[in-house]
């Protein structure tokens, strides 16, 4: 087989850029909430759109809605189901914590061309797992089956989340010289398959094998299904990670304890918040709209990363806006405490580690690899 030409997330079927010009369209033609300000459920303004926040009480209540998208189709290919419900709650709660908010329930929907109640037992098994690492209620679902409408089993879900009015996590007191801290990921997570898909198709590679490459990071274990080898499959189903334990923590430590033995800072000290998913390193520009961003000292990306690269001929800077490489979460917080905090989290999540700081050089996310900069979402 040849070298193959580079390939590219847009050369997969997935254009990031068309994706981000058709939202804008849907939300330039909704409507205003028909409800009022200062009454439950009234919206409130959120730049970045992480998650969703209306008015409850004293509270606000914040909403999320993601799925799994195509990592499905391995899951499928391989009859292995054990982890796509953790796949589908992590997309959503993390989603939650980058606002400040705890998640607390979670509803699923299913739809597949025809019932299987093999396949549904091991969606409810992997469900349930997911409700226990999120520390959330799942409070009901749906299950339809439309064959003539899907090919594919189909799985994605919204979680509901809470915080203290006037609490919320914007990125609205970010400041040059803020630190960023990055959270480690367990893998490719649950976006980029549309591209990890055609790497298995240039490359000839067998989901059953052993993984062509060394599987070993020192942060994450790949949760198996198979006897014997780590075997590809395993590796690229692996779980995404859920981050409401250890940020959850640091956030109600932050506002209960501030300066007390529990806390490593105040809740003023907690600027941002961000989940790097679809649009990887870019989502950093969700959080402010002038400042940027500096990744100096990048947490090292798990191995398949580097395997998909090569295999696709995919450029630095593409492999940085499709996936995580590594990094699935970033906090920035004020450089006076950023020590502290970080090793706090470290504690509790090996492999978090400061990785950079906010920058006033325009807004932009650069990168200690000069050819990694994004100056868009």
């Amino acid at each position: 087989m040849g070298e193959p030409e580079g390939l590219d997330y847009a050369s997969s079927g997935v254009d990031i850029d068309l994706e981000g010009k058709s939202v804008a369209s849907l939300v330039s033609a909704l409507g205003n909430s028909v409800r009022a300000s200062g009454t439950p459920g009234a919206p409130v303004d959120l730049p970045g759109g992480f998650g969703g926040l209306i008015e409850f009480g004293d509270n606000l209540l914040a909403l999320a809605t993601d799925g799994v998208g195509s990592k499905l189709q391995i899951a499928s290919q391989l009859n292995a189901w054990h982890g796509v419900g953790i796949d589908c709650m992590a997309m959503n709660v993390n989603d939650l914590l980058c606002v400040g908010a705890e998640p607390i329930a979670f509803v699923d929907y299913i739809a597949t061309p025809r019932p299987d109640p093999e396949v549904h037992a091991a969606l409810g098994k992997s469900l349930s797992e997911a409700c226990r690492r999120a520390r959330v209620t799942l409070a009901g679902g749906e299950t339809a089956s439309l064959p003539e409408i899907v090919t594919e089993l189909d799985l994605s879900g919204t979680a509901l989340g809470y915080l203290p009015k006037g609490a919320a996590i914007t990125g609205e007191n970010l400041v040059a010289g803020d630190v960023l801290i990055g959270l480690p990921s367990s893998g490719i997570h649950s976006n980029g398959f549309s591209l990890i898909r055609k790497v298995i198709e240039v490359s000839g590679a067998d989901l059953a094998a052993p993984a062509p490459f060394d599987s070993e990071h020192p942060w994450r274990e790949v949760e198996r299904f198979t006897k014997g080898d780590i075997t590809l499959g395993e590796v690229l189903l692996n779980p995404t990670r859920i981050y409401c334990d250890p940020i959850v923590d640091l956030i109600t430590a932050c506002r209960n304890d501030a300066g007390g033995e529990g806390a490593p800072c105040s809740a003023d000290d907690l600027h941002a918040i961000a989940h790097i998913t679809g649009g990887g390193l870019s989502n950093l520009l969700r959080l402010h709209d002038s400042l940027g961003w500096h990744i100096a000292d990048p947490l090292p990306p798990q191995p398949e990363f580097a395997w998909a690269m090569a295999q696709g001929g995919i450029a630095a800077r593409e492999m940085h806006r499709t996936f995580n490489m590594g990094l699935g979460m970033v906090i920035a917080v004020s450089s006076g405490v950023a020590a502290t905090v970080s090793d706090w989290l470290a504690e509790r999540l090996p492999g978090s580690a400061i990785i950079g700081e906010v920058c006033d050089h325009g807004h932009k996310v650069t990168h200690v690899h000069p050819d990694v900069v994004f100056e868009h979402y």
